[in-house]
């Protein structure tokens, strides 16, 4: 869309992660006034799964300098992560609050519509050939996230390979079954957290997605939030409709408090360890 709109901005898309292994590459063969030059002599920086750089001290502080290089010309950047930047664990308060600086969206599961078009566009990108039934197949299959969609189409691809064999419709259905089989997250709904949730704290499920204030009705609450999103990365607004139709801010309040406290509450830790125990039972 950025492109369509304006053809000459030159644009990087990357993962934190490539960001990470450039940096560290030019720090080993001493190239890091071309490192420098390469990510920030350009329009609009595009990073994904920017919660990667938790823990990389080194790291941090060269994006928090790109960054502000960028910001500082008036570039644009856009950051992608599986959770809000405050609930990113080990990551410098300054690069927290610089996240915060700009609009953060609830981007959500991609529609079918959208996993196919991401489907056809890694196929033309990898100089694959998937009849459409396939990708259509696929798509429904896998509705999480990008990231698992895009691992089950390297999954396809690695498997016929392999095999020097053609993809079909049944071999297809056969590798992601194996998938499916090996992930017991693809088991576990949001109807199945709530119903845990209440079992755990002898609480009806009428309460804990009613409207009532009660502390022990609010914490266990707060707790099935976190779980959706922490166990099957439910959407923020899909997480408050769940909970008797409560707006996304709340759903991200819920996430953000009860991954806080559960590092300094034990109880509440244990809590949660014993709720996804039996979730995964």
């Amino acid at each position: 869309e950025i492109l369509r709109n304006n053809p000459k901005l030159k644009i990087l898309y990357i993962n934190s992660e490539k960001f990470t292994n450039d940096y560290v590459s030019a720090i080993k063969s001493g190239q890091t006034e071309n490192f420098k030059k390469h990510y920030r002599n350009i329009d609009v920086l595009l990073i994904d799964d920017v919660h990667f750089l938790s823990g990389k001290e080194q790291t941090q502080e060269e994006f928090f300098h790109t960054f502000n290089a960028l910001h500082q010309n008036n570039k644009q950047i856009v950051l992608s992560s599986d959770r809000p930047p405050k609930a990113i664990p080990d990551i410098e308060q300054r690069l927290v609050s610089r996240f915060e600086w700009g609009m953060t969206a609830d981007v959500g599961a991609p529609d079918l519509e959208t996993r196919i078009a991401i489907l056809q566009a890694k196929c033309q990108e990898k100089g694959l050939e998937l009849d459409f039934e396939i990708i259509e197949h696929l798509a429904k299959t896998v509705q999480s996230n990008v990231r698992e969609l895009e691992g089950a189409l390297n999954r396809i691809t690695a498997y016929h390979e392999l095999n020097n064999s053609k993809p079909t419709l049944d071999s297809t259905k056969q590798v992601l079954q194996a998938i499916t089989v090996s992930s017991p997250k693809s088991n576990i709904t949001p109807k199945k957290i709530i119903e845990a949730v209440s079992i755990h704290f002898d609480i009806t499920i009428e309460n804990l997605i009613g409207s009532c204030r009660r502390k022990e009705l609010v914490v266990p609450r707060q707790i099935t939030m976190f779980l959706m999103r922490e166990e099957i990365k439910s959407s923020y607004p899909s997480i408050g409709q769940e909970l008797g139709g409560r707006d996304h801010t709340t759903a991200i309040h819920a996430y953000n408090k009860i991954n806080d406290i559960k590092q300094k509450d034990e109880k509440i830790k244990n809590d949660i360890e014993f709720i996804k125990q039996k979730l995964y039972q």
